[in-house]
Order: structure tokens, then C-alpha cells, then sequence
């Protein structure tokens, strides 16, 4: 039997309600990447699709420590944000910039973590 020993990793899962900021993808990049910087983490690459003109944009932040997605439905003023990091990085730390870029009315935030052998 094979030893599967691995450092548990942090799941973050954001829920912004009365969010802005929801369709311009310029900013949702500018935003993702600040979060990733701010949580030490090496952005690799940021990848959006915009659904349309005033329609939610999707896309995900690769990093080498794996990564920041978002999906934002502006008609309702939600976007939906996951922020997932191992080795040295603290998810925790985006959450300030996200809530700044998005100025989220209220904020639900649910952390899992990942990598644990039970």
C-alpha cells in the first residue's frame, strides 16, 4: 500500500451578493491577478470569456499554485469565486482585494480543505 501523504491545501468558495464590476473583463483580470499577488501566489496565466455586452464573464486565474476562478451574473449582482492555494500561499489574503475590485454588498465564504487523508 502506497503512503499518500500530502500537505493539506485551502479551498476558499466566495459568494458576493450586490456586487459591481461584474462584466468588464479588464478588471476582473486586474482583480484576480492583485489577489494572487497579494496571497504570493505566481499567476501562469488569466483566461475570461464575456458572455456578451452586460452579460456575466467566466474565466480562471492558473497559478502554479493552482488557481482563482470566477463566474459573475450582473443581471443579479452575483458573482461566484473560488481561490485554491497550497504550499506557502494564504487564500485568506485575496479575499480583501476581491471584496475591494467587486464591493460586494455581502459576502459568503465557505472554506474547505483539501489534500487531507481521513
Amino acid at each position: 500500500m502506497t503512503d499518500l501523504t500530502c500537505r493539506p491545501s485551502v479551498h476558499l468558495l466566495l459568494d458576493f451578493f450586490g456586487a459591481t464590476q461584474l462584466t468588464e473583463q479588464t478588471s476582473i483580470e486586474r482583480a484576480m491577478r492583485v489577489a494572487a499577488k497579494a496571497c504570493h501566489a505566481t499567476v501562469i496565466d488569466v483566461r475570461l470569456h464575456s458572455f456578451g455586452e452586460g452579460l456575466g464573464v467566466t474565466g480562471v486565474a492558473l497559478l502554479a499554485e493552482s488557481h482563482i476562478s470566477i463566474h459573475t451574473w450582473p443581471e443579479s449582482g452575483y458573482a461566484a469565486l473560488d481561490v485554491f492555494m497550497c504550499g506557502d500561499c494564504d487564500p485568506h489574503l485575496a479575499i480583501a482585494p476581491l471584496q475591494a475590485a467587486f464591493n460586494p454588498k455581502r459576502t459568503n465564504i465557505r472554506e474547505v480543505l483539501r489534500g487531507t487523508v481521513e
